[in-house]
């Protein structure tokens, strides 16, 4: 396998793949790359066992053939040669030669039948939306999945399509995040899970131009975006019923300005417990103050004028879960839905919007 190429060529598949290489491996060969050479083609292959990464590029003065290599030493060389400088790759023997410029580096290599990749997924379902909406799909309600919950369908993300409608949901069972987008072409795509890490190496390859093809079997989800192609395992497992915890037309609904609401949230925050991060809102005519007091009996209190004109009413939540729920949002005005001090409260743009977010109450 030999290989010519500027610097910038190889460059940029390395950083697309090197997402999902970690640096602790229980198996050697998942610390390497997979350098494939056909056709004048360069493809670079990275994988965890749950993630695949593939991307690919043109290469002149190539001659066909793979061979696995560390992927982090790799892409460190070739960062740290001269821009724009010729860059060659042959393989001699068991090991891999890189030049560049007056530089040479001798790297380890393993075999590439012994890299695990994954071939065709045969899809059951696909559709082609842009990257933009894609990427706001996911960065809507990424925040709200769980790390490392026993009940493991909850460390990702769940993904459906019905009809013209694309929605993307996520909870940790104490907040959830939904988000919806009308796809251009209708879709069916019954409801699949994709892991935590999946969701968040999607998000970061997703630009603002182009569109994306997302292509679903019964195991993997695929995205194809340009030259990279994005392939990942789905978690097997059954997504709560969402749709039952999302409040139906709250009784109770204050509408206030999202960045007066947030900044007042934040500094009584900072005097909140630090483990449990709770604060209490309380209610009346036009009025909420937010109150938050911690073990070494310091307290902050704030008030905020809000459009409210249901009874007096007291609740609490984890600060942070407000927080993030109102970053989301996009508009200027934000509204919450309120039914007592039992319930959870819906946090949307008012009168709805394609993005809602659902908190559960505190006892305080």
């Amino acid at each position: 396998m030999k290989l010519n190429c500027e610097r910038e060529q190889i460059l940029s598949p390395l950083q697309a793949v090197i997402g999902v290489v970690e640096r602790r491996q229980t198996m050697p060969i998942l610390a390497n790359v997979l350098l494939s050479v056909r056709d004048g083609r360069l493809s670079v292959t990275a994988t965890d066992l749950e993630v695949e990464l593939v991307a690919a590029v043109t290469v002149s003065g190539a001659e066909s053939g793979e061979i696995t290599v560390p992927g982090r030493k790799l892409l460190d060389i070739i960062k740290a040669l001269p821009d724009r400088v010729e860059v060659k790759l042959s393989l001699e023997g068991d090991k891999i030669i890189v030049r560049g410029g007056k530089s040479r580096f001798t790297l380890s290599t393993l075999s590439a039948t012994e890299f695990p990749t994954v071939d065709e997924i045969n899809p059951t379902a696909s559709f082609e939306l842009l990257q933009v909406d894609l990427k706001r799909l996911l960065e809507k309600t990424q925040f709200s999945m769980a790390q490392q919950d026993v009940r493991y369908y909850l460390n990702g993300m769940l993904l459906e399509a019905d009809g013209k409608l694309l929605r993307t949901v996520a909870t940790d069972g104490h907040r959830l995040a939904l988000c919806e987008l009308e796809l251009k072409t209708p879709s069916t795509l019954n409801q699949v899970i994709v892991p935590r890490k999946g969701v968040l190496e999607l998000s970061r390859l997703v630009g603002q131009e182009g569109s994306v093809l997302i292509e679903v079997g019964s195991n993997h989800i695929r995205a194809t975006i340009g030259d990279i192609r994005f392939t990942s395992k789905l978690i097997d497992g059954r997504f709560p019923e969402y749709g039952r915890v999302i409040p139906n037309k709250p009784p109770r609904t204050v509408k206030a300005d999202r960045d007066l609401l947030r900044h007042a949230l934040q500094r009584t925050a900072i005097l909140s417990n630090e483990k449990y991060r709770g604060i209490k809102l309380a209610l009346r005519a036009n009025v909420l103050t937010i109150m938050a007091h911690n073990p070494e009996q310091e307290e902050a209190e704030e008030e905020v004028e809000v459009g409210y004109e249901g009874d007096s009413m007291e609740v609490g939540f984890n600060v942070n879960y407000l927080l993030d729920a109102l970053g989301a949002i996009d508009g200027a005005e934000v509204e919450l839905g309120l039914t007592d001090s039992n319930s959870s409260c819906l946090v949307s743009l008012p009168g709805g919007g394609a993005a809602r977010y659902v908190v559960m109450p505190m006892r305080l």
